[in-house]
């Protein structure tokens, strides 16, 4: 008689039954009308609203409170973000049948992972490590002598990985094995990629980390709140709930922002300074020609109405509308990126630690995108 398999899950070449956590959420078929699926017509976006406004208070919140306390802390902020990142994306694929099978493995990892961040700071932060320690002599010898042989300890230790992963293969568990290698280095490079030219960035300037930052904040924001209230158009089917009212209004929101902060904290020592070393302690430098404020008079139609005749305008702030342009228009790609990966994976969200938001990865996914190389 032949079998029904309608109805039957797909089992692997060794015949067993792969299974995998999935959401609870139902998420909308892609061929489905958008229109029956935005945001302003979603019953519980009130209940939805509150809950990710909540995070996004506390969120921000830390976030100021971590700007406020330094280079050094921002820094390590980023390396936390990336580590939960990593573990986000490393369960995906994990299939916890074939990994009893494989004691150990999941370590194998993390080694890369950690063999990735050493080859990555030692590279941004050896300089500023140096001019840390150069007061005690113990400590200048060891970190001169690590620095010296920095690439040759990341080489060794990535061997020692590949070697690791050579002797750990097992028979009938070929495929899972080599799909976990190629799945990790992916994670590195799209971890690791992008976010090495933030940290370079923090220590040329917290501004040039914050103003990017903060106006994928903002776009991201501006775009939920115009979507909420004004969205009838569908944008793209990757993300049925976002719209054109919300893309347009975002964007407008993002430059007027750009232009108004890119003054406020340009003004700022603290945020301009470059940090030479890891210390902690207040900046003090000569502004740059991008900082130094320049006059514009303002034409006569216009003065004839005012007290002021001319107007004070930072050069930063003619920069800081192509930061705007950026984050409006490219960046949102990040997270039309990340929403057709986890349609390819058939998950709402990459994880579940912040309420209302998903995971580390969803919040992430257009701020990798911004990064300033130097």
């Amino acid at each position: 008689m032949q079998k029904d398999t309608s109805t039957t899950a797909p089992s692997t070449t060794s015949g067993r039954v792969r299974h995998r956590k999935r959401s609870n959420e139902v998420i909308p078929e892609v061929s489905k009308a958008n229109g029956t699926k935005l945001l302003v017509n979603d019953k519980s976006k009130y209940k939805s609203m509150l809950i990710r406004a909540y995070s996004s208070v506390w969120m921000i919140g830390g976030f100021v409170l971590i700007i406020y306390m330094g280079h050094l802390y921002i820094t390590a902020m980023v390396v936390v973000i990336q580590i939960f990142m990593a573990r986000e994306l490393f369960n995906l694929l994990r299939r916890a049948h074939e990994d009893r099978q494989l004691p150990g493995f999941r370590l194998l990892n993390w080694h890369f992972f950690f063999t990735a961040m050493l080859f990555v700071y030692g590279r941004i932060l050896s300089q500023c490590l140096v001019n840390t320690v150069t007061s005690d002599m113990v400590l200048y010898w060891l970190v001169s002598n690590l620095i010296k042989y920095h690439m040759v300890i990341c080489y060794s230790l990535y061997i020692a990985g590949f070697m690791w992963f050579i002797l750990t293969l097992k028979k009938k568990m070929y495929k899972y094995q080599f799909g976990q290698y190629a799945w990790t280095h992916m994670i590195l490079i799209v971890v690791f990629g992008q976010s090495s030219f933030t940290v370079a960035s923090i220590f040329e300037g917290i501004f040039w980390f914050l103003l990017p930052a903060t106006l994928i904040v903002i776009n991201d924001i501006a775009a939920y709140i115009f979507g909420f209230f004004f969205g009838r158009t569908p944008l793209i089917k990757l993300s049925p709930k976002k719209t054109w009212e919300g893309f347009i209004g975002a964007s407008v929101t993002t430059i007027i922002s750009a232009f108004m902060l890119a003054n406020i904290m340009g003004r700022s020592q603290w945020l301009t300074c470059p940090r030479k070393d890891l210390s902690t302690g207040w900046l003090h430098c000569d502004p740059g020609p991008l900082f130094k404020p320049e006059s514009y008079p303002l034409p006569g139609c216009i003065s004839h109405w005012f007290s002021w005749k001319e107007i004070s305008i930072l050069p930063i702030q003619w920069h800081s509308l192509c930061l705007g342009l950026f984050a409006s228009i490219i960046a949102p790609f990040g997270g039309f990126f990340a929403s057709g990966f986890k349609r390819a994976f058939k998950i709402k969200d990459f994880g579940d630690s912040i309420p209302g938001h998903g995971g580390i990865t969803d919040r992430m996914d257009c701020q990798d995108w911004k990064s300033k190389p130097y």
